[in-house]
């Protein structure tokens, strides 16, 4: 079994996980700084949008495989690479729709299974269990920023079939990445269900 504590609170890949976090806002800014939003008078590239985001996505990817081969998975880890996860594909939604790509059911979907699983997480973990983590959770995190990356290079490419066959990549990408949310949630609440149902009955 690997040690967690090797390497301490500043491991190669909580460095890499920090980077994203701190990334972010920088990446709001640059977005807020192109032409989707600015539109002649915007002073970034959607280019050096689309490839700061991208570099985002990668590094949890990144991170997740320092952590496994150095045997260095920190607790310090597990509490941020879940939440920076998170804020990426928060700020990347909330950016596209305030651009008008993404529907508000896309930002409620996602959230609404944030607080749902969070909620679900905390009465689990008041009764000492652990419920096991399943691939949907990876597969959704995969899908919506593969769905993402592709809403942002809509705005890198004028019309053409390069810009249609994108468009349908990226919303086909992203209605699977929203059932996917949505599975994994459900997912978890059933797992969770026998707990949930003796909380109510000792009421």
């Amino acid at each position: 079994m690997a040690d967690s504590s090797r390497g301490g609170l500043w491991t190669p890949a909580n460095i890499v996980t920090l980077v994203r976090v701190a990334l972010l806002p920088l990446w709001l800014l640059l977005a807020e700084l192109s032409p989707a939003i600015r539109g002649d008078a915007a002073l970034v590239s959607p280019w050096v949008v689309l490839v700061v985001y991208v570099l985002i996505s990668l590094t949890d990817k990144l991170d997740g495989h320092l952590a496994r081969s150095r045997g260095e998975i920190t607790t310090f880890g597990k509490f941020l690479d879940p939440i920076a996860d998170k804020l990426a594909v928060l700020v990347a939604l909330c950016y596209l729709l305030e651009v008008h790509l993404v529907s508000p059911w896309v930002l409620l979907i996602v959230l609404s299974r944030e607080f749902l699983v969070s909620g679900l997480r905390m009465v689990v973990a008041s009764h000492g269990v652990v419920v096991a983590a399943s691939n949907l959770g990876k597969w959704k995190t995969a899908t919506t920023m593969i769905a993402l990356c592709g809403l942002l290079g809509l705005l890198c490419v004028t019309d053409g079939p390069v810009h249609f066959a994108l468009w349908w990549i990226s919303y086909v990408m992203l209605a699977v990445a929203c059932v996917l949310t949505a599975w994994s949630g459900i997912d978890y609440a059933v797992k969770s269900w026998n707990l949930m149902s003796e909380e109510s009955d000792g009421r």
